[in-house]
């Protein structure tokens, strides 16, 4: 076979190839080459033959040509006959017959061609291209992309420039299937479409978006993304159903600032209501990060033609100085009226809000063991008619606090806190008087560790004093002293055993705490900053029941529990705990008014055999009555992509009515067997027979007899398309719920059209994978080369 100027690239790479043989076959066992003969050792090198970028511009490159018969001289063009193939770092261009010029660096041919341009393929009738510009004329083209698979038909390819592709009357699908009339699924047709691969998105004028064949959507103009990277345009818009909001059209424009910095702004229709503006503002920065949100809607008829808004900021900042660092902390959130959080928390514009709503700021620094910080919080309480009347927390403004603190000095841990806190209150909703106190705290521990167990004694004096003012208080000041007293001890013992093939560590973890804490009068202190901790594994060792400085409850106890561990021997992972604990008091607390002996008991096990099964339970056993006052027990299966099932049981004992009892089942699951498909990220815009999936969450009160939170609703699969519908119920208050009917088609290598479902399967399905979630690495442009 003639060929003119050199051999192709392929051949050269053979010295490679021989090189990668060779270290092979040394590294085969018994080979004698190795064995009888010292050669020299093989390195692998990283090399530019193969490299994803095209050759800059202007470089001067070679052009290799071949086939069957080649003719031409120094003046007049070459012409290559038979299986021509034109060869240029980046492209090849292949057809029956071509003629090139090489003065003005020109090929065509008015035959069948073929022509590889960075990894895309385009095909026509006839073709003209510049070579070394990269500039061409396909006619009657069809084509296929490298980044999504995406391909379709024109009646003409213009390529101005290496990265830039238009095409005239085009369709553009990612469906690799047709169906029995011999169309895919979906198709885009379009007067013009434009592929800029530079920034990585398309543009389609005067198109049509097909479904199964009925024309789904106009679009004069819309731009879509050829890969995963961030661009500005139009997103895909979403059309939402709802019993407030009626019908709603939302369409979201992005705003690619740079790297580090994007906005988003979008017009929301609704037909019963009007119309909201929105948008959202990120930045991140090396020493600071945050994001604004705001939106305003004028005239909502569902209020009575009133005006609503809000503002929400939240800014994070660490500022360097010679003495440490200063942290910074903002978290805005303004609403125009009581009833934003019913009315906006189904919109799925980052408006969520709820009846409590903090406006804090927070400045905090530290060197070493000192730490010093002031916060400002003030509450937004959001008092809606017929629900339930909130009593908001105290306003904090300010509070200071210092703390310094060293751990294994001499083998003694200790800290000292000091701080003062203005507390103002809302006059309306409680009747306490506002107060400004300071506090002290100092804590001294002495740690013995051995890796068989610890002992560890400690004590602290806990020290607060109140100024009290307003609210028709006669009490104008009070002041509490509590020192506490603990020695907390434990041992660990270990033995290796085994379980069906595995060898496991078994642990025996013995603890025992006693703590002891005088009473101190402080039914004059109003609690502004304090709450009752649950009753759990973790707070059942505290020294004190509450959070907080305005209660320190008198105690005269010990705490008793044992721990037993099954870990893998291997990478130290715990297959199974299982625990128990009990507190026994010598005698009674009289700030709670609790009587002296046993508290409830507390049990608990966990078993994480393997990756695919969790169960978890806690039981607090009521050693008096004989009975359970509360039981949780949560069992997670999840054997694969896209399969998982979750379920939960709570039970609480309650004196009146009756007791409380929640069933919650949660799952994502395809129908039919697991083995008719592959999963959805494997399968891309292959062909095959599509698979359906239901998702759903049902969170049902028994005692009540009310479904508390309900999600329901099937995918769809298609592969070079995904279909979702659901159905959502969520309660916003005693006496109301949202209801939503979400739908929506994803054409993948496109966008999505519908009211966005994916928000609500995260929020409501533990470890739901949305389909098709997985991103396959863009193929090499030298995949299909030949």
């Amino acid at each position: 076979m003639p060929r003119l100027f050199s051999a192709p690239p392929r051949l050269r790479r053979a010295p490679a190839l021989h090189a990668l043989a060779l270290a092979a076959a040394c590294a085969l066992p018994g080979a004698a080459l190795a064995q009888d003969a010292a050669l020299p050792a093989l390195r692998l090198k990283t090399t530019p033959m193969l490299d994803e970028r095209l050759p800059a511009s202007g470089v001067a490159l070679p052009t290799f040509v071949r086939g069957e018969r080649i003719t031409g001289g120094s003046n007049i063009p070459t012409v290559v006959e038979g299986d021509a193939e034109l060869r240029k770092a980046g492209m090849v261009l292949r057809s029956a017959r071509l003629q090139h010029d090489a003065r003005h660096d020109i090929a065509s041919t008015e035959s069948e061609v073929r022509l590889n341009h960075a990894g895309n393929r385009y095909q026509g009738s006839s073709a003209r291209m510049q070579v070394d510009a990269h500039e061409a004329v396909v006619h009657d083209p069809s084509y296929q992309l490298l980044s999504n698979g995406a391909h379709g038909t024109a009646q003409r390819l213009d390529m101005p420039g290496a990265d830039h592709v238009t095409i005239w009357g085009a369709t553009y699908t990612t469906c690799q299937c047709k169906d029995e009339g011999g169309k895919p699924d979906w198709i885009l047709r379009s007067q013009k479409l434009e592929l800029d691969h530079e920034e990585g998105v398309g543009r389609a004028k005067g198109a049509v978006l097909e479904f199964k064949g009925f024309p789904l959507l106009p679009l004069p103009g819309v731009s879509f993304p050829l890969s995963s990277a961030r661009r500005s345009g139009l997103l895909a818009p979403t059309i939402g159903l709802d019993n407030k909001s009626g019908l709603s059209f939302l369409q979201p424009y992005y705003f690619n600032i740079a790297p580090n910095r994007d906005a988003t702004l979008w017009p929301h229709l609704m037909l019963r209501r009007g119309l909201n503006l929105g948008g959202q503002f990120r930045y991140l920065e090396r020493s600071y990060r945050g994001r604004i949100s705001a939106h305003y809607m004028a005239n909502d008829r569902l209020r009575a033609g009133r005006n609503r808004w809000g503002v929400f900021a939240r800014h994070d900042a660490t500022l360097h100085t010679g003495i440490g660092p200063v942290r910074m902390y903002l978290n805005l959130n303004r609403v125009s009226d009581d009833d934003h959080w019913r009315d906006f928390s189904t919109q799925g514009t980052g408006f969520d809000t709820t009846r409590l709503l903090a406006n804090e700021g927070a400045l905090t620094w530290s060197r070493g063991n000192l730490s010093v910080s002031a916060l400002a919080s003030k509450w937004q309480t959001l008092q809606s008619v017929g629900d339930a009347v909130i009593v908001p927390p105290y306003d904090r403004l300010p509070q200071l606090t210092a703390r310094y603190a060293r751990t294994n000095h001499r083998g003694f841990d200790y800290s000292a806190e000091a701080g003062f806190t203005r507390f103002r209150g809302d006059h309306r909703y409680t009747h306490q008087p506002d107060a400004d106190r300071t506090h002290a705290l100092v804590q001294v521990a002495r740690p013995f560790e051995r890796s068989w167990g610890f002992i560890t004694p400690m004590a602290q004096v806990h020290s607060t004093h109140y100024s009290f003012s307003g609210n028709g208080t006669t009490l104008r000041s009070q002041q509490r002293t509590v020192p506490t007293f603990s020695l907390d001890s434990g041992l660990v013992f270990e033995r290796t055993t085994s379980f069906r093939g595995h060898t496991l560590l078994q642990t025996l973890e013995p603890r025992l705490k006693y703590v002891y804490s005088p009473y101190r009068e402080q039914k004059d202190i109003p609690l502004y900053d304090t709450g009752a901790y649950d009753f759990n594994f973790a707070t059942i060792w505290a020294e004190n029941p509450y959070t907080g400085h305005d209660r320190i409850a008198d105690n005269n106890l010990v705490t008793a529990g044992v721990t037993s561990r099954f870990l893998d021997a291997a990478s130290g992972s715990e297959k199974l705990r299982l625990a128990i604990a009990q507190r026994y008091r010598f005698t009674p607390q009289r700030l709670t008014n609790t009587d002296k002996g046993w508290s409830d008991m507390m049990l608990g096990a966990g078993l994480h055999w393997n990756p695919r099964w969790s169960f978890d339970a806690t039981v607090q056993y009521n050693t008096h009555t004989h009975r359970s006052t509360r039981s949780t027990l949560l069992g997670r299966y999840t054997p694969g992509p896209y399969r998982t099932l979750s379920v939960a049981y709570r039970w609480q004992r309650r004196p009146h009515p009756n007791s409380s009892e929640y069933i919650d089942i949660a799952w994502q699951w395809p129908f039919g067997r697991s083995g008719e498909l592959g999963h959805s990220a494997s399968r891309g815009g292959g062909c095959g027979k599509g698979r359906w999936y239901s998702v759903g969450r049902l969170n049902y009160s028994r005692s009540d007899h009310h479904l508390i939170d309900g999600v329901l609703g099937v995918e769809y699969d298609a592969g070079c398309w995904i279909g979702r519908a659901v159905l959502e119920n969520t309660n916003i208050g005693s006496t109301s719920a949202n209801k939503r009917f979400l739908f929506q088609l994803e054409f993948r290598g496109f966008g999505r059209v519908g009211n966005n479902p994916l928000a609500a399967l995260r929020t409501h399905i533990p470890r739901y994978r949305p389909l098709g979630e997985s991103v396959t690495p863009t193929p090499s442009r030298f995949h299909s080369y030949d």
